[in-house]
């Protein structure tokens, strides 16, 4: 009798456990740094060798059209981590960035080079709903002034395992990674171990270390940002179909991401091994867009068709790969020319995990029945928007853009020049119809100034040194 409901009992815990599960199901969020919109083999590569990225989007739902919040980093790492535009959260270029170009009639307006510690992010959300919560890898949303790591590291915006890239981030050796604070240095390389496969090793022990109750991980990869430093023992490959590919693309680039994509292929051979894939959600994306210019060494890739690369608000810029992978949960094999933006993250996983009450001033729209593809088409109505009042390191101009259905419009903010492109026929924004369409033109060029006037947004300044 005693045995019999020894046996009762355990399986009514099982059951609510299981309920437990389904209804807090794992997250693992991985973020590449400046991967193109072209560079993975499922987006038609046919140099850059990644099975195991091809396989989770092959698994799941792949997007042609997903977009960054903003064509260089930190300001789409805020996004994702708020459901803020980067112009709301006044956090528009990446930290430390400052580049002015004395011929220009504007200088970049003060903007705020951090995240506002009082911002309530997606980890402190989850972490309210009983997920652990970890991050592994680039923060790059702290201000650089000293004492500002301890109240604005992952450890202080909700993640309770921290494992945050501290010195030497883009040589790929010789780095430091902080734990759980300012203060504790958990590991400093010498030159042996490679920085991505160190990221992974992480990954893999927060999942095995956190199996048995809900987590959230936030895996963000250094790579392929430059320098273009890869592991000795990929090059090869890579160096010997240089010529058959005409020298278009770059050895050391398609070595960096077999190494990332290695680390994808460890984290999901984790879930796998702890019986976690049916209750994983696992979203993969990019920062920005894909390098396509000599910077810090040769060029890293090509975004063609896309116009222009980092640090533009052209397409090259900002659209970026996107796929979302849940064994059993979400269809397989889908392609989806729906399109979103990082904003919509922290609202979708919301909707995900039931956290049903969202901190004031959230951007993003929950793509939730986008991904389970019960809506395919999501919103074409929808704007997007763009607001990059800087000059970047990659020769962007200050510039802001908005996108709906089709139709795109980009705004000089130094002569105020618009353009016009239809995507649908135009993908590289070869053609402007600003002329052709004036008043498609002034109804998106209203859209985008009464956008920015609600946000606040801080537009570039005259320069007092300009000489007409």
């Amino acid at each position: 009798m005693k045995n019999r409901l020894l046996a009762i009992g355990l399986l009514l815990f099982a059951v609510t456990a299981h309920g437990q599960q389904n209804e807090r199901p794992n997250i693992v969020f991985i973020l590449a740094d400046d991967l193109g919109w072209m560079d993975l083999g499922c987006y038609g590569n046919p140099f850059n060798e990644t099975p195991n990225l091809d396989k989770l989007a092959q698994n799941g739902v792949r997007f042609t059209q997903a977009y960054s919040a903003c064509p260089v980093c930190s300001p789409t790492r805020a996004s994702i981590m708020t459901g803020k535009y980067p112009a709301r959260l006044q956090l528009t270029n990446y930290i430390a960035g400052n580049r002015v170009d004395k011929s220009s009639p504007v200088i970049p307006p003060k903007w705020r080079a951090e995240l506002d510690p009082a911002e309530v992010t997606l980890a402190e959300l989850l972490k309210s709903k009983g997920y652990t919560t970890g991050m592994v890898g680039k923060w790059h949303l702290h201000s650089k002034e000293a004492g500002k790591l301890e109240i604005q590291g992952p450890w202080a915006q909700g993640f309770d395992y921290s494992r945050m890239i501290n010195k030497n981030g883009l040589d790929y050796y010789n780095y430091s990674i902080l734990k759980d604070s300012p203060q504790q240095t958990d590991y400093e390389d010498d030159g042996s171990v490679y920085l991505t496969d160190k990221l992974s090793d992480y990954g893999v022990e927060f999942i095995r270390q956190n199996a048995g109750k809900p987590f959230f991980l936030y895996l963000a990869y250094s790579a392929p940002h430059v320098m273009l430093v890869p592991r000795a023992d990929k090059l090869a490959k890579y160096m010997r179909k240089f010529e058959q590919f005409k020298g278009i693309y770059n050895p050391n680039y398609g070595a960096m991401l077999e190494s990332l994509d290695d680390g994808v292929g460890r984290i999901m051979q984790a879930l796998g091994d702890q019986g976690l894939l049916e209750n994983t959600l696992v979203i993969f994306t990019s920062d920005n867009g894909g390098l396509g210019m000599v910077e810090l060494g040769p060029a890293p890739t090509i975004n063609e068709p896309l116009r222009k690369w980092k640090g533009h608000v052209y397409e090259g810029g900002i659209r970026v790969p996107a796929f979302v992978s849940w064994e059993g949960k979400l269809p397989k094999g889908v392609v989806s020319d729906a399109f979103y933006s990082s904003i919509d993250y922290l609202p979708t996983l919301c909707e995900l995990t039931g956290i049903t009450s969202l901190p004031a001033g959230v951007d993003g729209k929950s793509q939730w029945s986008l991904f389970q593809q019960r809506d395919k088409a999501g919103d074409p109505q929808r704007p997007l928007f763009w607001h990059y009042p800087h000059f970047s390191n990659q020769m962007g101009r200050p510039a802001g853009a908005v996108r709906v259905g089709d139709f795109k419009l980009v705004e000089s903010y130094e002569s105020g020049r618009l353009e016009l492109y239809n995507l649908a026929d135009d993908l590289s924004e070869k053609h402007d119809l600003s002329a052709r369409f004036p008043d498609k033109t002034g109804e998106l060029h209203k859209l985008l100034s009464d956008w920015r006037k609600d946000l606040n947004a801080q537009m570039p300044v005259p320069n007092p040194d300009f000489n007409r």
